[in-house]
Order: structure tokens, then sequence, then C-alpha cells
């Protein structure tokens, strides 16, 4: 019987990335008496967005960044919001602007999304960083993608020339993920739910992407022996338990490196918030 699948460890992996932000942002302080500011933006009571952003001031503050969430009731108007984003990009201690997703039905959050100064949009949406992405050229990078890019790199080293298959094409995960795969000069497909025979498209994969939204869709035979899985999913079950994308059971049989959920994709996309802050930190004051 083949060994399991290497488990890749994301809340090391984030850790690392946080100790290094962490030294750099205390060089800064010490050498030019500055700091990194994050500001976060957060409208209504969502459960699930109040624990992340708790989470993301938390995580600022500790590697040494100025950290200010922005909580606003539910009532915000679109006009409010808009104002207060113009405000953080007027001020000139903030480098990185974050409007928590999903916004109440009254807000339409492409609106705000475009009036967030690219420079600052550390979330990585605007569509000036997107089409910069497209075009191979310095920009700020969603945040999941490209901790799941530091993953790739620190498991398998070069991705030249390997398959990659993402399955998911949402502007957050999927389609960024494909032109960092694209980038690193992979074989790319992207897949989704309309792809024919999804099983055979991924059992080509060398490395394979999960970012669809629903729990275990990706079985264990779907997967290439000795394929690296990067599962992007977080789906919570009846039982209120976390399950991914991928059916972990049965894809750690058969991968030879694989992420888990939880523990695995989750810690990177906030440690790569506070480096997209620390990017536009250095861009914003040269």
């Amino acid at each position: 019987m083949a060994a399991e699948a290497r488990i890749i460890d994301g809340k090391a992996a984030a850790a690392a990335l946080r100790a290094e932000i962490a030294s750099e942002v205390s060089g800064i302080k010490a050498a030019r008496g500055l700091v990194p500011g994050l500001h976060v933006v957060l409208v209504g009571e969502d459960p699930a967005s109040r624990v992340y952003v708790a989470s993301k001031e938390k995580q600022a503050v500790e590697v040494g960044m100025n950290s200010v969430a922005h909580r606003l009731p539910p009532e915000t108007s679109e006009a409010e919001l808009l104002a207060k984003v113009a405000q953080l990009n007027a001020d000139d201690s903030v480098d990185g602007i974050l409007v928590q997703l999903p916004l109440p039905a009254h807000i339409d959050a492409d609106r705000i999304i475009d009036a967030i100064d690219p420079a600052k949009d550390v979330d990585g949406f605007h569509l000036s960083n997107v089409g910069k992405l497209a075009a191979g050229r310095a920009a700020l990078v969603p945040c999941t993608p490209l901790g799941s890019m530091i993953l790739l790199r620190q498991t398998l080293g070069s991705l030249a020339g390997l398959e990659a298959v993402v399955i998911g094409r949402s502007a957050i995960v999927g389609k960024p993920m494909a032109q960092l795969l694209l980038q690193a000069d992979c074989t790319v497909t992207l897949a989704h739910s309309r792809t024919r025979d999804l099983p055979a498209v991924v059992r080509r994969a060398d490395i394979v992407i999960a970012a669809v939204g629903r729990p275990r869709m990706v079985k264990g035979d779907w997967i290439k022996p000795g394929a690296t899985v990067i599962d992007v999913g977080i789906n919570r079950l009846p039982d209120g338990k976390l399950a991914g994308d991928v059916d972990f059971a049965e894809a750690v049989k058969v991968a030879g490196a694989i992420t888990p959920v939880p523990g695995g994709v989750g810690p990177m996309t906030i440690a790569c918030l506070l480096k997209n802050t620390l990017t536009a930190f250095h861009a914003r004051r040269g």
C-alpha cells in the first residue's frame, strides 16, 4: 500500500511568514519611524465576518502594524460607505484598505471595490490590480491565491512545466489562481461546474486547486497518484464540523501532498493580507 500524502501545514507556514513580516516592520520602525497601517471596514453584524475581522486586527497588531477596524451599522448607506472609503484613500497613514465582504444587499460591492485606491487595495480586487495580474505585471494579488502559491512553492520548488487544474472560476480565487500558475510556467486548465467529465480533467493534474464551495466534491479517485492538492474550500457541515472541497480521507491515500481543512490555506490568507499591506507600504513610500 502506498504511503499517505505529506500534510501541508498552513499554520506553520503562516506563522513563519508573520515572523518575517514582524521583523521587517520592526526594521522599518527603527530606521524610518514609520508603521504600516491596515484599515478594515465592516458593515453590519455578519457573524463569520466579525470573527474574521477580529482575527485580522489581532494578527496585524501582533506583527507591529497599526490596525484599525471601522465597524459600521447594517443600515449604513452606499453613499456613507463610499465617503468612508474616500476618507481612508486620502489618509496618508493608511497603507491598506479592506472592505469586508459580503456587504448588505442594498450596497453594490463592485462600486465600493472600484472606489478603493488601487495602491491601497490589499484584497487585490480592484480592476486595476486584476488587469495588472492578467498582464503579468506587478500587482496586489488576492490573498488566498497568493497564500496557495507560497504553499505550492514550499512543497514543490519550481512549478515549471507542471499541469495544474483549478476547479472554480471565481474572481476571488479561481481566476487569479490560474494567472499566478501561468506566471509560474504551469500548463493551466480552469475547470468549473460545466466542465465535461471533470474527474478525467482532474486526473491529468500534477497540481489540483479545489475552490468550488462544495463539501468533499473532489473524490480520491479523481486524483493522479502523487499529485499536490490545495483545498481552498471551507464548508460547514450540518454537524457543525468543517470540510474542504476535497474528500480528504480518500485523497490523502493517493496524493503526494495535500492541505488539510482547517489548518491549510486558511491561515495563509490572513498572513498574505499582512504581506500585501507591507507590499503596499513599500510601493507607496518608495
